[in-house]
């Protein structure tokens, strides 16, 4: 196993729209949402084992998270690296970044959520092995995109450039635009057009090369963490990273780097990839009955429901009739009842439970 291979697992954000059951002070990160007897957290690092070493694995995360990580992961307290602050993705790499730097200035590195799920894995090892090596070969900023197969409108895309490929396998190709998740109408254009990718989340670079971008494109983000290069993995650590986030903006690393960057790549991919950021990328992941319901609980009844996703507790009875595309879960003695097609303003209700409810029910 290379030493210089590193990972950055992203894990500190609070997947409000997989609410009820993912709860701020218990993220959907550190539940076992598939029922498989494994994290969402624990399933990444187990799976990024097989191409780092263990060691060299470094999870970046609300310091409220901390004792979860800990207790959930076979890694060291040195290997959590705790965000006093949520500021996006752009600072979170770069804290990342320079503790890395510290320990391997040679670090060729790939930075993922922790809450994705990965269907195939081994065709998941050999991509991030293949976009490992290319890294290590090029200055790229590389990031690997998912080929659509539907117009999905919860996941960004990314153009790429139809006239450049980097080998004969066609796989590796310039990237042209990035878009956020856009309206159904444009999204069904970018699955006509053939040139757009789902936009992963997971980047491969070699450390020289987004130090570089870093200073290139967010210097005022740069700067402030290239400060405190001799406190990294000391006791002042703690104190400077403190100081940092209460002067950093929050910006995504999509939006400071990747956006602006004339060195972006992409890797087109599949291995069963869902970002699983809300209920109905779980639907889309889960077994179904013959009427189209996914269900999780021992004693869900269904009259002339179907395309709906339940989970509930398994001692819970429950009995639904006359529901068609709905998202139906309990838990912790919260109910959601809601459209799948509207399941982006699970947001929005977690935000007014929070005015009207209060703290303990999110």
């Amino acid at each position: 196993m290379n030493k210089n291979n590193f990972c950055i697992i992203m894990a500190g954000g609070v997947g409000a729209r997989f609410w009820p059951m993912s709860r701020q002070n218990h993220p959907k990160q550190f539940i076992d949402i598939l029922g498989n007897g494994e994290t969402l957290i624990q399933s990444t690092f187990r799976r990024f084992s097989k191409i780092c070493p263990p060691e060299n694995i470094y999870i970046v995360t609300n310091e409220i998270y901390k004792a979860q990580v800990l207790q959930q992961l076979p890694v060291v307290e040195d290997q959590v690296l705790c965000e006093p602050s949520r500021r996006n993705t752009a600072p979170c790499i770069a804290y990342a970044n320079y503790r890395i730097l510290q320990l391997n200035p040679d670090a060729n590195i790939v930075v993922a959520p922790s809450d994705h799920i990965i269907l195939k894995e081994d065709n998941f090892t050999e991509v991030i092995k293949s976009a490992l090596k290319a890294s290590e070969e090029n200055d790229w900023l590389l990031t690997l995109g998912i080929r659509p197969s539907r117009p999905d409108t919860g996941y960004g895309y990314i153009q790429y450039d139809y006239s450049y490929d980097h080998d004969d396998d066609h796989i590796v190709k310039k990237v042209k635009t990035f878009t956020e998740k856009p309206q159904i109408e444009m999204a069904r254009q970018f699955l006509a057009s053939g040139d757009f990718l789902w936009n992963s989340g997971i980047f491969i670079w070699r450390l020289k090369t987004i130090l570089s971008a870093f200073n290139e494109h967010i210097p005022e983000v740069d700067q402030l963490f290239r400060a405190g290069i001799g406190k990294y993995a000391t006791p002042d650590e703690d104190a400077f990273i403190r100081q940092t986030y209460a002067m950093c903006k929050s910006i995504s690393i999509d939006y400071g780097v990747m956006e602006k960057a004339e060195n972006v790549y992409v890797m087109a991919s599949d291995f069963g990839w869902s970002d699983l950021g809300t209920w109905g990328s779980l639907y889309e992941t889960r077994q179904k009955d013959e009427a189209g319901n996914a269900v999780v609980g021992q004693h869900v009844m269904l009259y002339e429901s179907r395309n709906c996703i339940v989970n509930v507790p398994k001692d819970k009875l429950v009995v639904l009739h006359g529901l068609d595309g709905y998202i139906v879960v309990e838990d912790n003695g919260i109910l959601l009842v809601c459209r799948k097609g509207d399941e982006q303003q699970i947001r929005q209700f977690v935000n007014d439970v929070l005015i009207e409810k209060g703290e303990k029910y999110i």
